[in-house]
């Protein structure tokens, strides 16, 4: 039962009050991430099953040069990074772009002030000479706001396969929203996790230390202490899909008994039948033939790709067409 009177303050609560009042029930990920949702993607990161980050890194450190010959301008250029988290990766570029003499500026982007309070301060200390102005905010907010820096080269970087959290229509909605504040000189610099053994896959987002549960159930627990709800968090299981003729993977929660939970900032009365469950998360997985797909319907062409030693990850490099 929803109370149709309410006056949603934040698109949290809006988003909540939707997603859990809809059939099929879901919740965006993107709100999984507060100080303790941060802290704990920092440990699915570092998680052996957790390929992605190891192979990001491995591309950093085997192609820094190429990628920094890239990115360089005789001009200067601004590294703007979309959902920049703790920014580990980064720093191997920054600091040998640092090193190299560069004229560069680093803007960070995140959803979380938190995660950019905390990269901001590392990156001062580790690398002082570096000039870095974190923004917060979500991608397409943020996004409207780059067309500005106009007055010289943009290299727009998104990494850990963050395109991964959209199916294809909304991927192509992102991408040509990137190409639409872009230069003939700019350039997109974006992380795909590849398609390879679906078992691989599974594993890396179904780890039996039950971090990436908790990340998952952190969407719950952070309902309760800002809309004052109810939710047994233990009454819900975490369950992964993987398809491999689509390459989508699904995060659900699951409810293993019939309950009820009431939202009470929202006036939001929830029923959950038996094994009703709530999508959390999707993690897309690409092929060359489909991330060629996505750039030419955004009007973006591939310039360069560079992987890992196992195939596991790459990361294009894309330009205005």
């Amino acid at each position: 039962m929803t109370n149709t009177n309410i006056t949603y303050i934040t698109t949290f609560e809006k988003e909540v009050a939707e997603g859990l009042t809809a059939f099929p029930k879901s919740l965006s990920s993107k709100y999984i991430y507060d100080k303790k949702g941060d802290a704990l993607f920092q440990q699915i990161m570092a998680m052996p099953s957790y390929y992605l980050t190891d192979c990001e890194f491995s591309i950093f450190e085997e192609h820094r040069e190429a990628i920094s010959d890239a990115f360089s301008h005789p001009e200067g250029f601004d590294l703007i990074e979309l959902g920049a988290g703790d920014g580990k990766k980064t720093k191997i570029l920054l600091k040998h772009l640092y090193k190299r003499g560069d004229n560069f500026t680093y803007l960070p982007i995140d959803i979380s002030q938190n995660v950019l309070d905390g990269l901001k301060k590392s990156v001062q200390k580790e690398i002082p000479g570096v000039a870095i102005q974190p923004q917060q905010g979500m991608y397409f907010e943020v996004l409207d706001s780059l067309a500005q820096y106009n007055s010289r080269k943009k290299v727009i970087m998104v990494l850990g396969s963050n395109i991964g959290n959209l199916l294809h229509p909304k991927a192509i909605e992102f991408l040509t929203h990137i190409k639409e504040v872009m230069s003939a000189s700019d350039l997109l610099f974006m992380g795909f996790d590849q398609k390879k053994n679906p078992q691989t896959i599974l594993d890396a987002y179904n780890d039996p230390e039950g971090i990436t549960e908790a990340f998952n159930k952190n969407l719950l627990h952070r309902i309760n202490t800002e809309m004052d709800a109810n939710f047994d968090a233990d009454s819900f299981k975490h369950w992964e899909t993987y398809d491999p003729e689509t390459g989508t993977a699904k995060s659900y929660l699951v409810s293993t008994k019939e309950q009820d939970v009431t939202i009470n900032k929202l006036g939001v009365d929830i029923h959950f039948a038996a094994w009703e469950s709530i999508h959390t998360e999707i993690s897309q997985k690409y092929d060359d033939t489909i991330v060629e797909w996505l750039a030419a319907e955004s009007d973006l062409e591939i310039v360069n790709q560079f992987t890992d030693n196992k195939g596991y990850y790459k990361n294009y490099l894309f330009k205005k067409k």
